[in-house]
């Protein structure tokens, strides 16, 4: 989680009015991608280290992510759908749930949906 705060550090100051959020993927207890916020109507942190594993030869990764993981659609597509999608993401810890009364719990509901179902 700590990789993942260092991350969000580098949101700022250009994701404004978006939250700096921070993520960092793990493999084998290594950190084999991380991202951030980048600036309004680009990737969220979670797509931006997504990216970096596609194609990737390994499973059962984990996600670290510093905010919960959208559940709508804005500027950018949600990104708890992205992380739904993407089934070699075994574990998912977030630091706080998103306080935004669009999310607020409906991104971790739609993670936890996914893994009863996978």
């Amino acid at each position: 989680m700590l990789a993942a705060l260092a991350q969000s550090r580098k949101a700022l100051p250009e994701c404004l009015p978006n939250p700096p959020v921070g993520c960092a993927i793990v493999y084998d207890q290594e950190i084999v991608a991380q991202g951030y916020t980048q600036a309004p109507e680009k990737h969220y942190a979670e797509a931006d280290a997504l990216k970096q594993i596609q194609g990737k030869a390994f499973n059962l990764f984990k996600m670290y992510v510093t905010l919960e993981p959208c559940s709508f659609h804005g500027h950018t597509p949600a990104c708890a759908l992205a992380i739904a999608k993407y089934c070699r993401i075994h574990e998912i810890y977030v630091s706080i749930l998103d306080p935004d009364h669009r999310n607020n719990g409906k991104g971790l509901d739609i993670l936890k949906n996914c893994k009863k179902n996978s």
